[in-house]
């Protein structure tokens, strides 16, 4: 059957067209276009949100470039986490969707910890403490009198597509309202802050359909009325569902984009006081599974720096500062990448310097010096994860499984098994799309009946990379210790 995938990412979206049949699956990009925030200002400030209908218009473009190439049997939405629309009891828009990036934030999470202590809070949720969690962003809410419903982006796109409202788990298990042990909204916590429990729509799983295209709407693209299904809608979800493991194996998976998510697939989340210390997460996951990770920062660094570079009038390839980073000595300088200093846009070279300088390192000045500390930072903070993942739950890890665009990176790859010491499998590029047309085949009768299924079709068809460590663990050690003399080596 041939599927359309809409995978929207922080920076960029597309829509995949997919083939899925008995040893066929595959997946071709019929449309991509840019995403990134819009600051808008406002009253003497700014707020930076998203063109969520530049989005929309975008996405029904990619669905008729899908169907122009065969016949659709339907349609699924995966995008990033925790952002929302919020409608009036028209079902109306009230306004952008505001962009997690936005600093209106900044304070909440204390606010928050004088009514709902940090220990409480994580044992509702689940949730790594993230300024930027849906719930922050509710409360930073100027007036939510008017609103009716919050519907997360792919919720909020699939309610334009079939006027059906909704939430599927696994997004909504990413907002910081969802209990993680009763697989429902956390309405007792969301009272006690004050957001309306009417804010949380209806929830359903991933893998249900959530309705048909509308019939104006099918007519006005010149399209059947499609059955639109609710992927693992966190792109995380899909993506993990595209992790080819072998069953039984004892694997960590990066999925590395603009974020790098690090963790482990559990069969219930893991809430003791020590992945509440580790700011770990338990996020949902397709059939029922935890996603027990942590939120990296990823490869935003680097586009952040080449965009820099461009800016400034000396622009840079990624090939280009790929090889000269190459050839830069290793763990010359690290810094510790998921400080905060990084989170929002901004000139990211000066940045790096700044942390070397004070952390008493020689700061890197050509770009290809720049790009090997991002890059060496970025390794090490994945071996921080993984090991964390693994001491938390009693697991050994065997194997580090890299999806995601991360995976065309060959130098991060290499770096990722020395510093883990484990081997890397690397691949598929495109997990998150794979993972998304998986679940929309088995919704449609596709012969499919779990994870294992899925990712034995995804071995089948789609070749992996191998990268063995180089077993030079000492100056990983002593370089993770320059960064955070917590590391135990």
């Amino acid at each position: 059957m041939r599927l359309a995938a809409v995978d929207l990412g922080a920076s960029s979206g597309r829509v995949m067209a997919g083939a899925v049949g008995p040893g066929v699956l595959s997946v071709e990009e019929v449309h991509r276009f840019p995403n990134g925030g819009v600051r808008v200002a406002h009253g003497g400030g700014s707020t930076l949100h998203w063109d969520i209908l530049g989005l929309y218009r975008e996405m029904l473009t990619g669905i008729q470039a899908a169907q122009r190439g065969g016949e659709l049997a339907g349609l699924g939405i995966d995008s990033w986490a925790v952002d929302y629309g919020l409608l009036d009891a028209s079902g109306a828009l009230l306004g952008n969707p505001v962009n997690y990036r936005d600093s209106r934030t900044d304070g909440i999470a204390q606010r928050v910890a004088e009514v709902v202590p940090a220990r409480e809070l994580f044992d509702i949720t689940g949730l790594q403490q993230l300024p930027f969690n849906t719930l922050y962003q509710l409360l930073a809410e100027r007036d939510l009198g008017s609103a009716e419903t919050m519907l997360l982006i792919p919720d909020l796109l699939n309610y334009w597509l079939t006027g059906v409202r909704g939430a599927e788990r696994t997004n909504a298990s990413t907002t910081q309202l969802y209990d993680v042990r009763s697989g429902q909204w956390a309405t007792g916590l969301a009272s006690r802050l004050g957001i309306p429990s009417r804010l949380l729509p209806p929830l359903r799983d991933p893998g249900s359909v959530v309705g048909t295209l509308l019939p104006d709407l099918a007519a006005e693209l010149g399209l059947p009325e499609l059955p639109v299904v609710a992927v693992g809608s966190h792109d995380t979800a899909s993506a993990v569902v595209g992790v080819p493991a072998e069953p039984g194996t004892n694997f960590a998976y990066i999925s590395s984009g603009t974020w790098s998510l690090v963790g482990l697939e559990l069969e219930s989340p893991e809430l003791g006081d020590s992945a509440l210390a580790a700011n770990f997460t338990n996020e949902g996951g397709v059939d029922g599974t935890i996603r027990f990770l942590r939120n990296v920062t990823g490869l935003w660094v680097l586009s952040e720096s080449l965009r820099t570079w461009e800016a400034q009038g000396t622009p840079m390839s990624l090939p280009e500062v790929l090889a000269q980073a190459a050839g830069v000595p290793p763990l010359s300088a690290v810094v510790d990448i998921d400080a905060p200093v990084f989170l929002p846009p901004g000139d990211m070279p000066a940045r790096i310097r700044q942390a070397c300088v004070d952390t008493g390192q020689r700061p890197p000045e050509a770009p290809g010096e720049v790009v090997r500390c991002i890059l060496d930072s970025l390794a090490l903070a994945y071996r921080r994860t993984v090991r964390q993942a693994s001491e938390l739950t009693g697991r050994p890890v065997d194997v580090v499984h890299v999806v995601g665009g991360g995976v065309r990176n060959e130098l991060l790859c290499q770096l990722t098994a020395d510093a883990c010491g484990v081997p890397v499998l690397a691949g598929p590029v495109e997990a998150a799309a794979l993972g998304n047309v998986l679940v929309q085949a088995r919704a449609l009768g596709a012969d499919l009946p779990d994870l294992a299924a899925m990712r034995a079709l995804i071995r089948a068809t789609h070749e992996l990379r191998r990268y063995e460590p180089s077993g030079r663990e000492s100056g990983w050690a002593e370089a993770a210790a320059r960064i955070d003399s917590r590391v135990v080596a």
